[in-house]
Protein backbone atom coordinates (compact mmCIF):
# COMPACT_ATOMS: atom_id res chain seq x y z
CA UNK A 1 0.00 0.00 0.00
CA UNK A 2 1.67 3.37 -1.37
CA UNK A 3 -1.27 5.41 -0.26
CA UNK A 4 -1.20 8.29 2.61
CA UNK A 5 -2.44 7.83 5.99
CA UNK A 6 -4.95 10.11 4.69
CA UNK A 7 -6.52 8.62 1.75
CA UNK A 8 -5.96 4.79 3.53
CA UNK A 9 -8.04 6.25 6.54
CA UNK A 10 -10.33 7.83 3.74
CA UNK A 11 -10.99 4.10 2.38
CA UNK A 12 -11.12 2.84 5.88
CA UNK A 13 -14.03 5.19 6.50
CA UNK A 14 -16.31 5.29 2.87
CA UNK A 15 -15.68 1.16 2.77
CA UNK A 16 -17.01 0.84 6.68
CA UNK A 17 -20.07 3.60 5.67
CA UNK A 18 -21.13 1.28 2.10
CA UNK A 19 -20.66 -1.82 4.31
CA UNK A 20 -23.14 -0.73 6.86
CA UNK A 21 -25.39 0.58 4.49
CA UNK A 22 -25.51 -2.65 2.61
CA UNK A 23 -26.45 -4.16 5.37
CA UNK A 24 -29.10 -2.20 7.04
CA UNK A 25 -30.54 -1.31 3.76
CA UNK A 26 -31.09 -4.27 2.23
CA UNK A 27 -32.24 -5.51 5.86
CA UNK A 28 -35.35 -2.73 5.47
CA UNK A 29 -35.81 -3.63 2.42
CA UNK A 30 -36.51 -7.11 2.48
CA UNK A 31 -38.71 -6.45 6.17
CA UNK A 32 -40.32 -4.48 3.65
CA UNK A 33 -40.86 -7.64 1.07
CA UNK A 34 -41.87 -10.36 2.85
CA UNK A 35 -42.91 -11.30 6.16
CA UNK A 36 -41.20 -14.44 6.26
CA UNK A 37 -37.85 -14.34 8.68
CA UNK A 38 -36.02 -16.71 6.66
CA UNK A 39 -36.01 -14.23 3.68
CA UNK A 40 -35.25 -11.51 5.86
CA UNK A 41 -31.91 -13.01 6.67
CA UNK A 42 -31.56 -14.43 3.06
CA UNK A 43 -31.61 -11.81 1.47
CA UNK A 44 -29.38 -9.37 4.04
CA UNK A 45 -26.92 -12.50 3.77
CA UNK A 46 -26.86 -12.45 0.24
CA UNK A 47 -26.74 -8.49 -0.21
CA UNK A 48 -23.59 -8.45 2.47
CA UNK A 49 -21.95 -11.54 0.35
CA UNK A 50 -21.79 -9.16 -2.54
CA UNK A 51 -21.54 -5.61 -1.05
CA UNK A 52 -18.57 -6.71 0.80
CA UNK A 53 -16.85 -8.66 -1.43
CA UNK A 54 -17.16 -5.96 -3.45
CA UNK A 55 -15.57 -3.61 -1.29
CA UNK A 56 -12.65 -5.96 -0.47
CA UNK A 57 -11.36 -6.07 -4.40
CA UNK A 58 -12.14 -2.25 -4.71
CA UNK A 59 -10.23 -0.81 -1.33
CA UNK A 60 -8.12 -3.50 -0.82
CA UNK A 61 -5.06 -1.93 -2.90
CA UNK A 62 -5.90 1.65 -0.98
CA UNK A 63 -6.03 0.40 2.63
CA UNK A 64 -6.10 -3.12 3.02
CA UNK A 65 -10.32 -3.14 3.50
CA UNK A 66 -9.87 -3.94 6.80
CA UNK A 67 -13.36 -2.15 7.49
CA UNK A 68 -13.22 -3.99 11.25
CA UNK A 69 -11.16 -2.52 14.16
CA UNK A 70 -9.97 -6.17 14.99
CA UNK A 71 -8.93 -7.13 11.82
CA UNK A 72 -6.73 -3.59 12.08
CA UNK A 73 -5.29 -4.78 15.39
CA UNK A 74 -4.63 -8.08 14.53
CA UNK A 75 -2.81 -7.02 11.31
CA UNK A 76 -0.89 -4.66 13.68
CA UNK A 77 0.11 -6.96 16.18
CA UNK A 78 1.23 -9.54 13.93
CA UNK A 79 3.09 -7.36 11.56
CA UNK A 80 4.97 -5.21 14.38
CA UNK A 81 8.36 -6.87 13.62
CA UNK A 82 8.16 -6.38 9.61
CA UNK A 83 9.31 -3.47 8.10
CA UNK A 84 5.63 -2.90 5.74
CA UNK A 85 3.20 -3.94 8.57
CA UNK A 86 1.01 -1.44 10.38
CA UNK A 87 2.15 1.17 12.92
CA UNK A 88 0.43 2.44 16.00
CA UNK A 89 0.12 6.00 14.01
CA UNK A 90 -2.06 3.43 11.29
CA UNK A 91 -4.28 1.98 14.19
CA UNK A 92 -5.07 5.57 15.85
CA UNK A 93 -6.27 6.71 12.34
CA UNK A 94 -8.02 3.33 10.64
CA UNK A 95 -10.27 2.70 13.55
CA UNK A 96 -12.09 5.72 14.10
CA UNK A 97 -12.08 5.94 10.92
CA UNK A 98 -13.91 2.77 10.47
CA UNK A 99 -16.15 3.51 13.81
CA UNK A 100 -17.48 6.63 12.23
CA UNK A 101 -17.44 5.56 9.05
CA UNK A 102 -19.91 2.17 9.90
CA UNK A 103 -22.29 5.24 11.85
CA UNK A 104 -22.48 7.21 9.04
CA UNK A 105 -23.57 4.15 6.68
CA UNK A 106 -26.55 3.54 9.01
CA UNK A 107 -27.98 6.82 9.17
CA UNK A 108 -27.37 6.55 5.12
CA UNK A 109 -29.67 3.75 5.07
CA UNK A 110 -32.14 4.79 7.17
CA UNK A 111 -32.23 8.18 4.86
CA UNK A 112 -32.85 5.94 1.61
CA UNK A 113 -35.62 4.33 2.86
CA UNK A 114 -37.42 7.20 4.86
CA UNK A 115 -36.31 6.19 8.09
CA UNK A 116 -35.43 7.90 11.54
CA UNK A 117 -32.06 9.36 10.38
CA UNK A 118 -30.79 8.55 13.92
CA UNK A 119 -33.02 5.90 16.04
CA UNK A 120 -31.69 3.73 18.72
CA UNK A 121 -31.98 0.29 17.95
CA UNK A 122 -34.57 -2.02 20.25
CA UNK A 123 -33.43 -4.86 19.22
CA UNK A 124 -31.71 -6.73 21.96
CA UNK A 125 -29.13 -9.18 21.74
CA UNK A 126 -27.17 -9.67 24.78
CA UNK A 127 -27.73 -13.53 25.73
CA UNK A 128 -25.37 -15.97 26.29
CA UNK A 129 -25.56 -18.00 23.03
CA UNK A 130 -25.29 -14.74 21.01
CA UNK A 131 -21.90 -13.76 22.81
CA UNK A 132 -20.92 -16.83 22.30
CA UNK A 133 -21.56 -16.58 18.40
CA UNK A 134 -19.84 -13.83 18.45
CA UNK A 135 -16.48 -15.21 19.93
CA UNK A 136 -16.60 -18.16 17.22
CA UNK A 137 -17.57 -15.72 14.33
CA UNK A 138 -14.72 -13.21 15.22
CA UNK A 139 -12.50 -15.66 15.70
CA UNK A 140 -12.60 -17.64 12.28
CA UNK A 141 -12.48 -14.07 10.50
CA UNK A 142 -9.29 -13.32 12.19
CA UNK A 143 -8.17 -16.85 11.33
CA UNK A 144 -9.22 -16.94 7.63
CA UNK A 145 -7.51 -13.07 7.30
CA UNK A 146 -4.53 -13.75 8.28
CA UNK A 147 -4.11 -17.25 7.30
CA UNK A 148 -4.73 -16.12 3.49
CA UNK A 149 -1.59 -13.53 4.03
CA UNK A 150 0.63 -16.37 5.46
CA UNK A 151 -0.34 -18.96 3.04
CA UNK A 152 0.48 -16.27 0.34
CA UNK A 153 -3.27 -16.65 -0.88
CA UNK A 154 -4.34 -12.59 0.16
CA UNK A 155 -5.53 -12.59 -3.98
CA UNK A 156 -8.60 -14.47 -2.88
CA UNK A 157 -9.52 -12.29 -0.31
CA UNK A 158 -11.86 -10.74 -1.66
CA UNK A 159 -13.98 -14.06 -1.93
CA UNK A 160 -13.02 -15.85 0.76
CA UNK A 161 -13.92 -13.31 3.22
CA UNK A 162 -16.83 -12.36 1.83
CA UNK A 163 -17.78 -16.46 1.62
CA UNK A 164 -17.56 -16.57 5.02
CA UNK A 165 -19.46 -13.91 6.66
CA UNK A 166 -21.87 -15.23 4.50
CA UNK A 167 -21.84 -18.97 5.64
CA UNK A 168 -21.54 -17.21 9.50
CA UNK A 169 -24.43 -15.08 9.19
CA UNK A 170 -26.01 -18.88 9.21
CA UNK A 171 -23.94 -20.99 11.13
CA UNK A 172 -23.31 -18.53 14.61
CA UNK A 173 -26.85 -17.43 16.62
CA UNK A 174 -25.46 -13.74 16.22
CA UNK A 175 -25.71 -13.47 12.92
CA UNK A 176 -21.67 -13.05 12.20
CA UNK A 177 -21.47 -8.91 13.35
CA UNK A 178 -17.75 -9.65 14.02
CA UNK A 179 -16.80 -6.08 13.80
CA UNK A 180 -17.26 -3.47 16.64
CA UNK A 181 -17.27 -1.01 13.90
CA UNK A 182 -20.10 -2.45 12.47
CA UNK A 183 -21.65 -3.26 15.80
CA UNK A 184 -21.66 0.47 16.68
CA UNK A 185 -22.95 1.56 13.34
CA UNK A 186 -26.03 -0.75 13.71
CA UNK A 187 -26.93 0.42 17.08
CA UNK A 188 -28.27 3.50 15.37
CA UNK A 189 -30.85 2.11 13.05
CA UNK A 190 -33.94 0.89 14.85
CA UNK A 191 -34.70 -1.89 11.75
CA UNK A 192 -33.68 -5.72 11.28
CA UNK A 193 -30.20 -5.09 11.03
CA UNK A 194 -30.55 -3.09 14.58
CA UNK A 195 -28.71 -3.89 17.85
CA UNK A 196 -29.52 -2.12 21.25
CA UNK A 197 -27.30 0.08 22.59
CA UNK A 198 -27.35 -1.66 25.80
CA UNK A 199 -26.06 -5.17 23.93
CA UNK A 200 -22.83 -3.39 22.13
CA UNK A 201 -21.00 -3.18 24.59
CA UNK A 202 -21.15 -7.26 25.40
CA UNK A 203 -20.77 -7.98 21.89
CA UNK A 204 -17.67 -5.77 21.18
CA UNK A 205 -15.90 -7.82 24.47
CA UNK A 206 -16.89 -10.91 22.70
CA UNK A 207 -15.39 -9.86 19.72
CA UNK A 208 -12.24 -8.94 20.98
CA UNK A 209 -11.85 -12.14 23.01
CA UNK A 210 -13.14 -14.13 19.50
CA UNK A 211 -9.93 -12.33 18.12
CA UNK A 212 -7.70 -13.11 20.74
CA UNK A 213 -8.44 -17.09 19.95
CA UNK A 214 -8.15 -16.16 16.46
CA UNK A 215 -4.80 -14.91 16.65
CA UNK A 216 -3.61 -17.78 18.79
CA UNK A 217 -5.09 -20.21 15.85
CA UNK A 218 -2.60 -18.42 13.47
CA UNK A 219 0.08 -18.78 15.93
CA UNK A 220 -0.63 -22.75 16.65
CA UNK A 221 -1.36 -23.15 12.70
CA UNK A 222 1.09 -21.01 10.67
CA UNK A 223 3.77 -20.46 13.47
CA UNK A 224 4.52 -16.57 14.38
CA UNK A 225 6.10 -14.39 10.82
CA UNK A 226 9.77 -14.19 11.17
CA UNK A 227 10.96 -10.84 12.05
CA UNK A 228 12.23 -8.45 9.69
CA UNK A 229 15.72 -8.44 8.54
CA UNK A 230 16.75 -4.98 9.52
CA UNK A 231 21.29 -5.92 8.72
CA UNK A 232 22.76 -5.12 5.36
CA UNK A 233 23.77 -7.87 3.65
CA UNK A 234 27.37 -8.47 4.25
CA UNK A 235 29.27 -8.44 1.16
CA UNK A 236 33.08 -9.94 1.76
CA UNK A 237 35.87 -8.01 -0.72
CA UNK A 238 38.80 -9.84 -1.21
CA UNK A 239 41.98 -7.81 -1.31
CA UNK A 240 43.37 -7.44 -4.56
CA UNK A 241 46.60 -9.07 -5.27
CA UNK A 242 49.34 -6.72 -5.33
CA UNK A 243 50.76 -5.90 -8.49
CA UNK A 244 54.02 -7.29 -9.65
CA UNK A 245 56.39 -4.24 -10.15
CA UNK A 246 57.97 -3.11 -12.84
CA UNK A 247 61.45 -4.18 -13.52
Amino acid sequence: MSASLGRRALAEAVGSAALVAVVVGSGIQATGLSRDAGVHLLANSLATVFGLGALIALLGPVSGAHFNPVVTLAAWITGRRADDGLTARDVAAYVPAQIVGAAAGAVLADAMFGEPLVRWSTHDRSAGHLLLGEAVATAGLVLLVLGLSRAGRAPIAPVAVASYIGAAYWFTSSTSFANPAVTIGRAFTDTFAGIAPGSVAPFLAAQLFGAAVGLALVAALFGRPAPARTDAPVVRCEPEAAATPLP
